[in-house]
């Protein structure tokens, strides 16, 4: 795993803790539950719920490493707080580009939605507006071509 840092607003923490818990409680339990189930049928080799189960058990250990491993190098960032002097992660934005206007938040990688208008500081688009201003133009790379987005406001 990447030892990057990974920005998470307050709710998205609370969000991921509740997620491990789950998994490394009730989840577990039922999943255990399943397997202990699916070896009342019979030969375990030729057994599709037995080998379901496993596959779950698999995927939700995986999971629960995952978060842990997220949770050490996360860093908190409070959500609409930045300074309205230049972007940083929970900053909100307005930009234009063309005659399009957009609003865009700046989160961590683990929080970013595009249709949402959040953005990951890790995108290309979110890497580039960090430590802007307004008034400045960033521009980005897209596999079809370049846009310049202009910084227009930064709530």
């Amino acid at each position: 795993m990447s030892s990057n840092k990974t920005y998470i607003s307050e709710e998205g923490l609370k969000n991921l803790k509740d997620e491990l818990k789950f998994l490394k409680t009730q989840k577990r339990r039922e999943i255990a539950d399943r397997i202990e189930e699916a070896k009342k049928f019979g030969d375990l080799s030729e057994n599709a719920e037995y080998a379901e189960a496993l596959s779950a058990q698999e995927e939700m250990e995986r999971r629960i490493s995952e978060i842990d491993e997220l949770l050490k190098r996360t860093v908190l960032f409070k959500k609409g707080k930045s300074d309205k002097d230049y972007i940083d992660v929970g900053s909100t934005v307005e930009v234009k580009f063309g005659n399009v206007a957009k609003i865009f938040t700046i989160v961590g990688s683990e929080e970013a939605d595009p249709d949402e208008g959040r953005i990951s500081n890790e995108s290309p688009l979110g890497t580039a507006l960090l430590r802007k201003k307004v008034g400045d133009v960033v521009d980005v790379k897209t596999p079809s071509k370049n846009i310049k987005y202009n910084i227009i406001k930064i709530m």
